[in-house]
Order: structure tokens, then sequence, then C-alpha cells
């Protein structure tokens, strides 16, 4: 099915980013595609979309035989993505609403695969509340694309530059990986920094470990992350006395520390 140029959307609806909600708009239909191909076949599954804006990647999806959920909050945006459900009226779902209040259950159910060129301003929040509550999570995968910065930060191994409190948070119980960068010349208009794209899939969930201890004991130790563990955890009941049992040496720094050993720590402290 022949759609018009995106361009041609954007420029018949008076559409522009708002930098206010973050927005980077897409064109290249080229570029589209391969996200929308990150995931694997989409063929007959069910996709969230989080900030569609004009609809660029919602045609990809579509294109990829996708059912799409697609929950936008710019009014503005929204009589060209009423034009494109109009196309797809039986795969298309619009919902007007700000993805951090939705229900995601029970707007989409369980199954779901995530895939979002995310407002750059609620990202982190989104991946945040994605990866907390109940596990196994109602989403099959996310493929979402962020600043590079926090792509890195996302999927940093202990000792980098980049690990830190959101490293932790995305590895324990899951499998992060950049699948690929996106240049700023990419996006309308261009950001400031670079992109990427960041695949995560759930894994299994470490035995006997409470999610909101090891919350509590990462927000500790990385809130003061240049001072020893003996200092940053000293706050945190019963951290201190349970690190030499583990081997971990409490005149080390919470960068150094690997998720396993964060995990293990939450253990014992659960």
């Amino acid at each position: 099915m022949s759609l018009p140029p995106l361009r041609d959307v954007i420029a018949r609806h008076g559409l522009s980013a708002s930098k206010s909600l973050g927005q980077n708009f897409i064109l290249d239909r080229q570029l589209l595609a391969r996200i929308a191909a990150v995931p694997g076949s989409l063929d007959g599954e069910t996709v969230y979309e989080v900030g569609p804006g004009p609809g660029g990647l919602t045609t990809a999806l579509l294109g990829a035989g996708a059912r799409v959920v697609a929950v936008e909050r710019d009014r503005r945006c929204l009589p060209a993505l009423a034009e494109l459900q109009a196309t797809f009226p039986d795969r298309l779902q619009l919902i007007e609403d700000d993805a951090l209040a939705i229900d995601e259950r029970a707007a989409v159910g369980e199954g779901a695969h995530v895939v979002a060129n995310l407002p750059y301003n609620v990202g982190t929040a989104l991946l945040l509340r994605w990866l907390q509550g109940p596990w196994l999570p109602w989403w099959r995968s996310l493929t979402l694309m962020f600043q590079r910065e926090v792509a890195e930060r996302i999927v940093a191994a202990a000792g980098t530059e980049h690990y830190g409190r959101l490293s932790v948070a995305a590895q324990w119980r899951a499998q992060p990986r950049i699948a690929m960068a996106v240049h700023r010349s990419a996006f309308t208009p261009p950001p400031k920094v670079a992109s990427a794209v960041v695949h995560v899939l759930p894994g299994e969930e470490p035995s006997g470990v409470d999610a909101t201890v090891l919350e509590g004991l990462t927000a500790a130790a990385f809130g003061q992350r240049r001072k020893m563990l003996r200092q940053s955890l000293k706050a945190v009941a019963g951290a201190l006395d349970a690190l030499q049992p583990l081997g971990i040496a409490p005149e080390r720094r919470a960068e150094t520390v690997s998720v396993e050993e964060w995990v293990a720590l939450a253990r014992q402290l659960s």
C-alpha cells in the first residue's frame, strides 16, 4: 500500500518537533524499517509504541505486519495518526495520554514488544518503569531509542566510565545490548548528541532477591560513588556486615562492584 512521504505528512499538518516534549522526528523510511526489524519478525505480533509523532516508525511497524497500540500526548500529531489509522483500521489503536500514566497491562495485554523512538525527556523514566515490578514483565522485548550516553550507561560493565545505577537496574534480570547507532543527522531537527537503539530481553530473575533492597543499595552507593562502600553504605542496615562474607572489600567504590556482586549483597539483605 502506497503512503505519502512522511515529510509531506508533516508539512500538510503543520507539524514541528516540540523541544518541551523531547521530540525528534526520523524521516528516513529505510532507517525506520531497520529499527522495526530489531526485535525480529513482528508479523502478527502486538507492538506498544510511545510517542509516535507523525507516524514514521508506526508506519514501519505496520509494514512489518504488527498490530500497533500507540500512545501520544501531543494533540497536534493526532490528525496525522488518524489518517494512518484509517488506512490500517484493524491494526492501529491510538491512545491520547501520557505514557507515564498508562496501565500497560490493561491497555496492551501480555507479551507485547515495545518499540519506540522515545522522547528524550522521559526515556530513562519509562525504561526504569518497565524494568520494575513483578517478573516476568508484560513485555517480550524493548527496542528503544536513547541518547548515546544513556544507551552506554544501560549496557555498561563494572569498572567502566558509564557504569552506574542504571546499568545494574537494566542488567540484574534483563539482557540489554546496543543494537545500532543512529547519527544525529537522521533526526529532524538534529539533536546536539548522537543516539542509539537499545534492545532489551527479559532474563531469569535471581532467586531470593528483593528488588527494593537492590534499588536501595545502588541508590545509596552510586549516590556517593566517589566514596568507599564503608562510607556510602553506612546508612543501609546490615550492608557493611554483609560485605565481608561475600568477599567484597569495604574499601571498594560502587563502580567496581559487578552486577552479580550487587545481586549477592541484596540477597543477603533480603
